[in-house]
């Protein structure tokens, strides 16, 4: 039962780009400082029509610290987004510049004014010039507009994203059904 847990548990990555274009995306993630030190967003591409740029909140806090525009990044470019605690908070915020009415969009689903889920997530394995993170993509549009997940992608470093896995839920809980099965023919 513990094996079949642990195993559970062992993220695999994800397609990317986003595989249910049309669909709103039905995972709320909870992202979190992996270790202390900075987090640091890696621009990985963009198909928006709308002018963009990436900001983050540590804890609720923002950083203060606001760049890496769709139309003016290219592949890989970075931007130290703020210092973070392990274990601290992370959401991660997509301003639209133009138009200004639009937005913003934020990581955590429940601060976004439309209740639409603007972002996808999974990890990334790195490459030469981007390195093993966390792969977040934006939906730019109110009520996710095409939600095909590719308006602004990031992968970003040191960022844990945790999402409660069908898998990880159905092996817990048959493992606890077997664990109450045992107990009860114990006793």
């Amino acid at each position: 039962m513990a094996a079949a847990i642990g195993f559970a548990g062992v993220a695999q990555a994800g397609p990317i780009p986003y595989p249910n274009p049309g669909v709103q995306n039905a995972a709320q993630y909870t992202f979190t400082a992996a270790s202390t030190g900075d987090v640091t967003a890696y621009f990985f591409g963009s198909t928006a029509q709308y002018s963009n740029e990436l900001t983050l909140l540590i804890n609720g806090v923002a950083t203060g610290i606001q760049g890496l525009n769709n139309y003016t990044s290219v592949y890989g470019q970075s931007l130290v987004l703020g210092h973070a605690n392990a274990g601290d908070t992370l959401v991660f915020k997509m301003i639209n510049l133009a138009p200004g009415n639009v937005g913003p969009w934020y990581s955590d689903k429940s601060l976004n004014y439309d209740g639409v889920n603007h972002v996808y997530s999974t990890n990334f394995g790195g490459d030469a010039y981007i390195p093993v993170g966390t792969f977040v993509a934006f939906e730019d549009i109110p009520q996710g507009g095409d939600l095909n997940y590719n308006d602004e992608t990031f992968v970003f470093s040191n960022v844990n994203s945790q999402v409660p896995e069908p898998a990880t839920m159905l092996l817990t809980a048959l493992g606890l059904g077997m664990l109450g099965l045992r107990t009860r023919r114990t006793k």
